[in-house]
């Protein structure tokens, strides 16, 4: 919030303040804080906080009213990298990667899955998609960053859907997983055979399917018809969490 004030508050959303919250006194009779608003001083960022600080020790009910008339009046900067918005928002700052600069779409499909011996399964995969209109990338059609996990997250951060295939009990699967609920994808669990889920993800419903050409047939008409129902509802109505930029 003092962040955003500094960036991009004048005298008059003061003035608001002040009345917003009974600090005319505060506000006005700061020795500096419009002076250095005025001027563009240095010192305008320190005196940000010192009134701030004073305006809710004054009344603690004031923070509330200070976050509410920045995210109203200067708009909210939060980023929805999914459809549902969250009572709690959360910043976080990963130190294995770095949060993506890319643009979110909601017509990318990401999967998750083994390579060596699943390019029938991808292909059935890929089919599902196009056969609903979505687009859809694994991680070595890419190759954009330095480090194969930038990839990795990049292209869970960019989708809406992420599908993982739990067969073998790929530990790199696990972890993707684990990043896409974190971002508050909607994740569709696939897998060869249901004892390869962990007994964390087994409360989601999982697409069975067999390695076989009829099987993975039946894969693709299925997880289409999965993909259909999420791509066509609100997303509003997805699983996922707010993330702020």
């Amino acid at each position: 919030m003092k962040g955003r004030i500094v960036d991009d508050f004048n005298s008059s959303h003061w003035q608001d303040i002040a009345l917003l919250t009974d600090s005319s006194d505060i506000v006005n009779g700061h020795g500096r804080l419009l002076r250095s608003l005025g001027f563009g001083d240095d010192d305008y960022p320190g005196n940000v906080v010192d009134v701030l600080l004073r305006i809710v020790k004054k009344d603690p009910a004031n923070l509330d009213k200070l976050l509410a008339y920045v995210d109203n009046t200067l708009g909210d900067n939060s980023e929805f990298i999914s459809a549902q918005p969250s009572a709690r928002r959360i910043t976080f700052a990963p130190s294995v990667f770095a949060v993506p600069e890319v643009e979110l779409r909601n017509d990318l499909v990401a999967v998750m899955m083994p390579f060596a011996g699943f390019d029938a399964v991808y292909t059935a995969i890929k089919n599902a998609c196009s056969d609903t209109g979505l687009d859809c990338l694994r991680a070595d059609d890419i190759w954009d960053e330095s480090t194969f996990i930038q990839d990795i997250v990049n292209l869970i951060f960019q989708a809406r859907i992420v599908v993982c295939d739990f067969t073998k009990r790929n530990p790199n699967v696990f972890y993707e997983t684990g990043i896409a609920h974190t971002l508050g994808k909607t994740v569709v669990p696939i897998s060869q055979a249901l004892t390869d889920i962990p007994s964390d993800l087994q409360h989601h419903r999982a697409l069975p399917y067999l390695a076989n050409s009829e099987g993975l047939q039946k894969l693709r008409v299925d997880l289409a018809a999965r993909l259909t129902t999420i791509a066509t509802r609100p997303q509003s109505a997805d699983n996922k969490a707010l993330h702020r930029r």
